[in-house]
Parts: structure tokens; C-alpha cells; sequence
């Protein structure tokens, strides 16, 4: 542990064999070497937030993960599919409310080819010009170009020109073993990664993200931040890490027993470790609540994410944390930080 804990310290990166061993360090001390690693990152004191709104256009899902409580086929919540003019109008709320981005999400919809898509963004920068496109993610991409027989370059290359800004990188669990089990129509891994590919050839950016406790082992959830971190040493683009516990209530995975509290702080701290080369790891108050997420603050997590003006899959499997902007700001200075509202590129439009 000594010649690690040097190691960690001094900033050199780690191996998937060192990394495993964190798992077993004593949380408090996980915990400040991870925020040793933040401060060389990012130095600052900072903890910025957006003010953003998930626009969930449809539930009509092919995909039908085993983890999801949302889609129409979970037999919990009807079917439904928003029109333009709907998607509009969750804009325009957003924009009057100060906000300044959406994420347009909708899974696999058997009917929908490129077109569709590039419908709800032209409509919505048409109407709202200065409004940031966050939206969709790398299953759809692919599922876009297969169902439209079109290569990924030709669907970026026609989303960017419609006005997308950049795509999540919902990554959920970047193991095959895993995603053969829970998700086996979404994109594979290899797959996932040619994503990633096609965004940085059109100088486009994403973000990562993982959805840890669905039966997988430590070694795997360290695979996923491997594939993670060569992602971005090869092609730079993500500029977020974002991780966060499954929530079985509601899915077809109930009989899963949830990650624990220090579960989720210990890989908030090891992925601050190992992802030597991402800059921003996101505190999720959204699924952990916001005790949690004040305590990931204080190890390895320098930002909140958003506001989210709306949000209903999390809400599915029972999950009903709420945020306005006024307690974000009182969480983030109650952990001794300082609240910035922040942009899309993680650019500071003001401090509290």
C-alpha cells in the first residue's frame, strides 16, 4: 500500500492490478488520496452546475434493457411519443427559466429513422438558436445509422449540420459479459468505441458514464474505466465522468441488492485515481441523493451536473431526489466549495 500510496501522490498513473487494490483501502483514506488527485487536475475550488433539462421524447424502446424501469415495455408507464411542438415548448420553458441546455433522449424507436432526428434539432435550434444540444447517445447513433443504412460518419455529419452540439456517452457497463446479460440490442463495446471515433473525426465531444452494480465484478468495473481511459488517450474528447449506482426497484433486476453508500464513494474515488486523464467527475445527487454527493466532493468529485429542470427515468424505479438551483447552491457551499453555474463546455458563466 505505501509504494501505491507514493505512487498515487505523485501523480503517476496506475495499473488495472493497483487499482484493484483500492478497493480494499480504508474509505477516509481512499477518500483523500482521490481529492490529491483532483487538486492536480483541477486545483481550484470550484464545483460548477447547468442548468439543464432532459427532454425524454419517447418511452417506445426496442432496446428493453433489463435494468430500464421506463420503456413502454416495462408495463409500468404508457407509451407515449412527444411532438415537435411538445419538444418545443420543454425548450422554451428551459430557455425562460435561465436554462441553457437540453438533452434530447429517447432509446431505440422502432419507426424512427435519421429523419426524425434531425426534425426535433432543426425545430429546436430554428426556435432557439443559443439553446445547447446535449443529446441522444452512442446506441442510438448506431441504431440510427443500421436502421437509415448509413455509415456513422454520414449520421454525425447530418446531426452536427442539423445543430447538435455533442452526444452523452451513456456507456452504462463497458463489458460485453454485462451487456449480453442486460442489454443485449444496444451498442457493443467495440461499438460504443467507434462512436466515440466518429465524434472526434468531426470534432464533436461526449462524456462518459457507468452504471456500476449489475452483477458485474471488481476487475469488470475496472474494465470499464480501461476502456474509458484509453478512449480519451487516444481521442480526447470526454470531458465528463459521470458514475452512478443501478437502482433494481421496478426492473427486471429487483432481485439485485443495491450498491451501499460507501460502494458509490469508493468508485467516485477510485475513478478520480485512475482516470488520470479526464478532468471532471460528476457528483450524482440525482441517484445517490445529495449527502452523498456533498461527501463525493471531498473525494475526487469536483462537479454537480444539473439542475434538471425535468427528469423521469431515474423517477421510474422509485427514486425521487429533487433540485432547484438555490440548494444546489447552498449543498456545494455547505461542502465547503464554491458554486459556479457553468456551460456545456464547463466554462463559468457565474460564481456564488
Amino acid at each position: 500500500m505505501n509504494q501505491l500510496k507514493t505512487e498515487i501522490y505523485a501523480g503517476n498513473r496506475i495499473s488495472v492490478e493497483q487499482s484493484l487494490t483500492l478497493f480494499g483501502w480504508d474509505l477516509i483514506e481512499l477518500g483523500l488520496a482521490a481529492d490529491h488527485r483532483r487538486k492536480l487536475v483541477y486545483p481550484k475550488e470550484t464545483v460548477g452546475f447547468i442548468l439543464d433539462r432532459i427532454i425524454n421524447y419517447t418511452n417506445i424502446c426496442e432496446a428493453q434493457c433489463a435494468f430500464c424501469a421506463y420503456h413502454a415495455h416495462a408495463g409500468r408507464i404508457e407509451a407515449y411519443q412527444l411532438s415537435l411542438e411538445d419538444i418545443c415548448q420543454k425548450v422554451e420553458e428551459l430557455v425562460n427559466s435561465g436554462g441553457t441546455q437540453v438533452m434530447l433522449q429517447g432509446g431505440l424507436h422502432p419507426d424512427h429513422t435519421l429523419q426524425n432526428y434531425l426534425d426535433m434539432i432543426s425545430m429546436a435550434k430554428a426556435r432557439f438558436p443559443n439553446i445547447y444540444l446535449h443529446s441522444f447517445s452512442p446506441s442510438e447513433l448506431v441504431f440510427i445509422a443500421k436502421k437509415s443504412r448509413l455509415s456513422l460518419d454520414e449520421v454525425v455529419s447530418a446531426l452536427k449540420a442539423a445543430g447538435l452540439n455533442s452526444v452523452p456517452g451513456a456507456s452504462d457497463l463497458l463489458v460485453n459479459r454485462i451487456r449480453e446479460k442486460v442489454s443485449p440490442k444496444k451498442c457493443t463495446v467495440a461499438e460504443w468505441q467507434n462512436v466515440m471515433e466518429t465524434l472526434a473525426r468531426h470534432n464533436m465531444t461526449s462524456t462518459a458514464t457507468m452504471t456500476y452494480g449489475m452483477g458485474e465484478t471488481l476487475q469488470e468495473r475496472i474494465e470499464h474505466l480501461q476502456v474509458i481511459r484509453d478512449v480519451q488517450d487516444r481521442l480526447g474528447l470526454l470531458r465528463a465522468f459521470i458514475p452512478w449506482s443501478f437502482s433494481p426497484v421496478n426492473t427486471r433486476m429487483e432481485d439485485i441488492q443495491p450498491a451501499t453508500g460507501a460502494d458509490y464513494l469508493k468508485m467516485v474515488a477510485i475513478a478520480r485515481i485512475f482516470l488520470d486523464n479526464i478532468t471532471f467527475i460528476q457528483a450524482g445527487w440525482l441517484t445517490e441523493g445529495t449527502k452523498l454527493a456533498q461527501i463525493a466532493l471531498t473525494m475526487g468529485a469536483n462537479d454537480m451536473g444539473g439542475v434538471l429542470t425535468e427528469e423521469v427515468v431515474v423517477k421510474a424505479t422509485g427514486i425521487e431526489n429533487q433540485m432547484t438551483m438555490t440548494t444546489m447552491i447552498d449543498l456545494i457551499q455547505n461542502a465547503g466549495k464554491i458554486p459556479v453555474q457553468r456551460d456545456s463546455q464547463y466554462q463559468e458563466i457565474r460564481r456564488f
